[in-house]
């Protein structure tokens, strides 16, 4: 991205906090690792750590590099709406298609009693991402 923005330019890029638990999906992921199951990693999850995305971003000659943790909240209108949810999603969703359902109901049990509904019945789940930005020099 430092090679094709225009001089001044702004690069920035965000990725979920992976080594650190910050993962839309970490709950899951944790019952799955309970169940003695494989749970998908990217193929480098380091690379999302801040100071590996400072790095990248310096070492590609950009100044004023910035980095921030941003945390952010999603609502479910309930937990099916949730898992129906993370069956279309493209990181877990074709590894729980793969597993027979008796595992897959095992999972949903485990994984609803880690959401505490709200009075209407709504789970929340929180994520974490590492942001970082810089210019292209002029």
């Amino acid at each position: 991205m430092a090679r094709v923005v225009c001089p001044g330019g702004i690069v920035a890029a965000y990725a979920w906090d992976m080594p650190g638990g910050g993962f839309p999906y970490e709950a899951l992921r944790d019952e799955m690792r309970g169940m003695g199951l494989a749970a998908p990693m990217p193929p480098s999850p380091d690379a999302s750590r801040i100071d590996a995305m400072r790095d990248l971003w310096t070492g590609a000659g950009l100044d004023g590099v910035e980095t921030r943790e941003l945390t952010v909240q999603r609502t479910f209108a309930d937990f099916d709406d949730y898992w129906t949810t993370i069956l279309g999603g493209p990181s877990v969703g074709p590894t729980l298609a793969k597993m027979l359902s008796e595992d897959i109901s095992l999972l949903q049990s485990a994984d609803a009693h880690a959401f505490a509904a709200d009075a209407n019945g709504r789970i929340t789940c929180g994520a974490r991402a590492n942001a970082v930005k810089g210019k292209v020099a002029n």
